[in-house]
């Protein structure tokens, strides 16, 4: 049996017609529609997911404005810990809340990444979310020095909490597989492992890249520990290029039916993962599909 985590937050809020455009993302239904966000984790919760995110991955500078983020940038993250607890609660059925720790600085861009810059913020996210969430989520890491930072945030939290890290990936072919930055998985995979890490996993790539991607993780992994997951969440974007600003404009959605994505899905569980959900694009439908295949 396998942990189903939830879809993405941000288009799943612009499906639903929350408001929701660029720069601020998920934010901006913290924002204007609080109400929204509760609706979208209820849409995943109805689906079957066992996990739901904070809906915290765009409280950041990047996407509020740093006039706003010293503003707001707290009592957002945890308005959105606050609403995940709550529909958790109102669930007919045990949901757990993962604490979400996005890329900082910009996603898909670790040219951008500055530790020292970085390691505030994350501060920030996590004394906002603490108090509501059952474990963190570090969410489209681009490189190994953004995976350090993160977990020397995390190690020093004081309650202890389980920690899991999504790297994300290189969406083209390449020689073998290898995060936003150009380093190769099996050299952040076994930087993990060396942390001991809760959980590995793949986020926010093409469904396409995740496999090989699992399939380095998994030898890895067994030769270091029996105890730490395995999974992979992809998104149902367009090829995202190296040189991609993220605040420019929307991403294209492809065409990514529900059957389409449980096949790529059912791969990574063959192939020994034991976390899967979906990121950007990736919706209820999707996630109901999964939640369907397990209890067959």
């Amino acid at each position: 049996m396998f942990v189903l985590l939830d879809g993405g937050m941000g288009r799943e809020l612009q499906r639903i017609g929350a408001p929701f455009s660029q720069p601020l993302w998920s934010a901006q239904a913290l924002i204007e529609a609080p109400d929204a966000v509760y609706q979208a984790h209820q849409n995943f919760i109805d689906a079957g997911c066992d996990v739901i995110t904070v809906n915290s991955y765009a409280c950041v500078p990047f996407h509020l404005g740093e006039a706003r983020y010293q503003e707001q940038g707290f009592e957002l993250a945890e308005l959105a810990a606050q609403i995940a607890q709550r529909a958790a609660e109102d669930s007919e059925r045990e949901v757990r809340i993962a604490g979400c720790i996005p890329p900082v600085l910009g996603s898909y861009r670790p040219d951008l990444f500055n530790a020292e810059a970085a390691t505030p913020i994350i501060q920030n996210l996590i004394d906002a979310q603490g108090g509501y969430v059952d474990f963190w989520l570090a969410e489209t890491i681009g490189s190994i020095e953004e995976f350090h930072t993160i977990c020397d945030a995390l190690t020093a939290e004081t309650s202890n909490k389980p920690a899991y890290f999504a790297f994300s990936l290189m969406d083209s072919t390449m020689d073998q597989p290898r995060l936003r930055s150009g380093e190769a998985v099996a050299d952040a995979v076994k930087a993990a492992c060396e942390r001991d890490v809760n959980g590995i996993l793949f986020n926010c790539s093409q469904p396409e890249v995740m496999l090989d991607a699992i399939a380095v993780a998994r030898v890895i992994v067994d030769a270091h520990s029996n105890t730490i997951s395995l999974g992979a969440y992809a998104n149902g974007f367009s090829v995202i290029q190296q040189e991609h600003q993220a605040n420019d404009a929307l991403t294209t959605v492809r065409e990514l039916s529900a059957d389409q994505y449980a096949a790529y899905v059912k791969a990574w569980l063959d192939a020994g993962s034991n976390m899967v959900g979906g990121c950007c694009a990736i919706f209820p439908e999707h996630i109901a599909y999964l939640d369907s295949l397990r209890k067959k």
